[in-house]
């Protein structure tokens, strides 16, 4: 499987500068690391980006049986360095450019999306112009604290090649009101079409499931007028923005039906080979997702029993992560902010690939502003140097703003990225310095 290679790094000239690595000491501490006592060379922005969901999903095809469309959403929090820094839309833009992918209509079966989305989705759509009017490159829209480019028609496949590439990248750009380029980042935008109904449902798979629904509910769907069949027509889904329908929640449905005939969540959320959940933290080889969303049997019954809105209320960070400052039970790790009002997924990635990522283009940012080569971890976290995520036992306070506080530290560290001075006050630190040891 391909994935971005970081010698991209040393191609673009980037107005934010990396930072020189760190180095661990056998004993722990940092041995001439942050830049290795020298100052950074960040400029007066940052720029983070990142994608919505670990996998879009997609459908192969669009004649037949139809589930998901081409839709990626990035979002982008740009930050003006400072003491403190300051969340800002207003005084730049910000663009979006998908590398090595320019197009989508002429790869695979994917122009299908395009030639039948009037009978789909009631839209009139040019080509590689998704269903939010955003396409593969273009401006990004300022929304409260945050630009984000909706409803992105990618699909996993880079220009010239036949190679399935679930982890598409997009470089993004900051200019401010001159028309300089103030901050440049990357951000993975995943998606796959591995959605695997051929498991039970043979070679023509989605024929096969229109012929079965048919004789099981009365319905007409496999006759040619009816085709290509959107699903959440009948079947609403809050991931297509569809809330209301005749039926029950698209969710519920397929959950509920899949759970007692041997179906695994790798089968339907890509997948075998694409294996979405990709933060090492929180997956093994079945993906993991039982530990947060439950068995499909649960996934289904909560949506009935507990009037749970799929895609909207869905397990949060507070399950596990408990006694940890900022840190709450009921909010959805995509929708939570935190440090000076920026989103989680900043620091800590996208959702289900959270930093460290075993994919290296989801490991971009964090190499970019910790500015260090081998070890990936949380923006911020001391684990970049230190053998421990919270400096080192036995660290204190004095030690950390005679070595890393104030407007000239010793040894820079990634909370340069935005601050320009850094307080020693741990109660103002991301979490407040509260969350679990880790190496």
């Amino acid at each position: 499987m391909k994935t971005v290679i970081y010698s991209v790094i040393a191609a673009v000239s980037f107005s934010l500068l990396f930072l020189t690595s760190c180095t661990k000491s056998s004993d722990g501490t940092d041995g001439g690391g942050g830049g290795g006592g020298g100052q950074s060379t960040y400029g007066n922005y940052s720029v983070f980006a990142w994608n919505d969901l670990g996998m879009h999903c997609l459908n192969p095809s669009y004649d037949k049986l139809v589930i998901l469309p081409p839709y990626n959403n990035v979002y982008v929090q740009v930050v003006k360095r400072g003491s403190p820094p300051q969340v800002v839309t207003s005084g730049v833009t910000v663009s979006y450019k998908l590398t090595n992918n320019t197009s989508s209509y002429n790869k695979g079966s994917f122009g299908g999306f395009w030639d039948n989305a009037k009978k789909l989705f009631n839209a009139t759509l040019v080509h590689d112009i998704g269903l939010k009017g955003k396409g593969l490159s273009g401006d990004m829209t300022a929304t409260n604290n945050y630009f984000v480019a909706e409803g992105i028609p990618v699909v996993p496949y880079n220009d010239g090649s036949t190679t399935r590439n679930p982890y598409q990248v997009a470089e993004i750009t900051v200019k401010d009101g001159t028309g300089t380029v103030v901050a440049q980042t990357q951000a993975t935008v995943p998606t796959s079409d591995e959605i695997n109904c051929a498991k039970c449902h043979g070679t023509n798979a989605f024929d096969d499931i229109l012929s079965k629904h048919d004789s099981k509910h009365g319905t007409s769907l496999s006759d040619a007028a009816s085709k290509p069949v959107l699903c959440a027509s009948c079947h609403p889904s809050p991931a297509l923005g569809i809330d209301v329908g005749p039926q029950m929640y698209l969710s519920q449905a397929l959950h509920g039906s899949h759970s007692t005939r041997g179906a695994s969540c790798y089968d339907c959320h890509p997948g075998a080979t694409t294996k979405c959940n990709r933060s090492l933290a929180h997956t093994a080889d079945n993906g993991n997702c039982i530990t947060c969303h439950g068995e499909m049997a649960v996934v289904a019954s909560s949506i009935a029993t507990q009037n749970r809105k799929p895609w909207v209320n869905e397990p949060a960070c507070g399950k596990c992560h408990t006694g940890v400052t900022g840190v709450i039970g009921t909010t959805l790790f995509k929708a939570s902010q935190g440090h000076g009002n920026l989103y989680c997924s900043a620091c800590h990635g996208s959702p289900h690939a959270m930093v460290p990522s075993r994919e290296a283009s989801d490991n971009y940012q964090s190499k970019q502003y910790q500015g260090f080569t081998t070890t990936i971890k949380t923006i911020g976290s001391c684990g970049v140097c230190h053998n421990d995520s919270r400096g080192g036992a036995g660290a204190s306070l004095g030690d950390f703003s005679e070595v890393h506080g104030g407007t000239n530290p010793e040894k820079v560290i990634g909370c340069m990225a935005c601050h320009t001075s850094i307080p020693t006050n741990a109660a103002a630190w991301p979490h407040a310095h509260t969350w679990t040891n880790s190496n």
